[in-house]
């Protein structure tokens, strides 16, 4: 599959984010590539990512999109549950367990594999005082991290869980499997308007980069230096040498997203009703004004899913029991159903 291909596979599921899909497509390209590089003479090093993205913009869809692909093997982790080796929680190398689990204890195969670690922001340390206290979540577990990522020989233990003397290992080389991280880094917007915004004290050249409070997407002036200073290592961010972000959904996003592709919000409820024998139909306002409110929150794509359940909820409780066949959502149906929700904790505090 060609860079192109890749990505008209996740069109089909992520609705905008062409940037990221891209980086994501060429990386993925490049791995198919290396592992089928044979050449002793130049050794083609893999490229690691990273993703920075709020919350809802689609980071684990693109990874949950990319593994429906894919011929070799992928895997999910998830970093919040990490610790440095001995404390409560899962070790490290747990990640290459459940790579060696999704290509069914074939090593050849896990060795060409792709781990995508999810909400890598979480593991950032914890304080800028690395002397005072063990941060066994944070900055233990980056450094843990390390080795895994640059590649090495590493010691699996087969059923996941933690290590003992007496248990059998499988060795994995990760030379050759490519990480993907990603997380929302909740706050780093701060961090770059700070550190953009320092330029422009005294006197303004005519080059500087100066981000305003209403800048629509700071994100896409993150730099490592950025991510540095939210609390991820140096070390770590050198082994993850591809970046890339995610922008913040529009109001046109969300509306594609209600109805646009293959598993849009639309069609899940459809099919939902449908089981039923019900004929489910949404007016364009309706859908206007669902996007409208989860616009307001801040959320992203998540905020649609939780204004459809509270404004269905009623129809889902009543409908099955009852003789009536079709189900016609509007704009005055809808404004109704929230009315009766206490739906306020979801906005999002200035």
């Amino acid at each position: 599959l060609t860079p192109k291909q890749i990505k008209e596979h996740l069109d089909e599921f992520v609705i905008g984010q062409d940037q990221a899909k891209k980086v994501i497509s060429v990386a993925v390209y490049n791995h198919y590539k290396r592992i089928i590089n044979n050449d002793d003479d130049i050794e083609i090093d893999k490229s690691n990512i990273i993703m920075v993205g709020n919350t809802g913009t689609g980071k684990t869809l693109i990874a949950r999109s990319i593994a429906k692909l894919l011929e070799v093997p992928f895997c999910i982790a998830d970093a919040t549950v990490l610790t440095e080796a001995g404390y409560v929680g899962e070790d490290v190398e747990s990640i290459l367990t459940r790579l060696l689990q999704s290509a069914d204890y074939d090593i050849e195969k896990a060795k060409r594999g792709i781990i995508f670690i999810d909400e890598v922001d979480k593991i950032a340390r914890k304080s800028d005082n690395p002397s005072i206290t063990r941060d066994v979540s944070g900055e233990g577990v980056q450094q843990a991290l390390l080795k895994l990522l640059e590649g090495t020989i590493v010691n699996v233990p087969p059923k996941g869980g933690r290590k003992h003397p007496d248990q059998k290992f499988i060795e994995i080389n990760t030379e050759k499997i490519l990480f993907i991280a990603g997380g929302a880094f909740d706050g780093i917007d701060k961090i770059i308007k700070t550190r953009l915004n320092l330029q422009s004290i005294g006197f303004k050249s005519s080059d500087e980069k100066v981000v305003n409070d209403d800048e629509e997407n700071v994100l896409k002036f993150v730099n490592p230096h950025d991510i540095r200073s939210y609390g991820l290592i140096p070390e770590i961010i050198g082994r993850l040498p591809v970046m890339c972000h995610l922008n913040p959904l529009s109001k046109d996003a969300l509306r594609d997203i209600m109805t646009v592709p293959r598993n849009a919000l639309v069609k899940q409820y459809s099919r939902l009703f449908e089981m039923d024998d019900i004929e489910f139909t949404i007016t364009p306002s309706a859908i206007d004004y669902i996007v409208d409110r989860a616009f307001e929150f801040k959320i992203g794509a998540r905020g649609l899913r939780t204004l459809c359940e509270a404004i269905l909820n009623d129809a889902m409780f009543n409908l099955p029991s009852s003789d009536i066949k079709e189900l016609k959502i509007t704009k005055v149906y809808a404004d109704q159903k929230l009315q009766n929700v206490d739906i306020s904790h979801l906005k999002a505090v200035s």
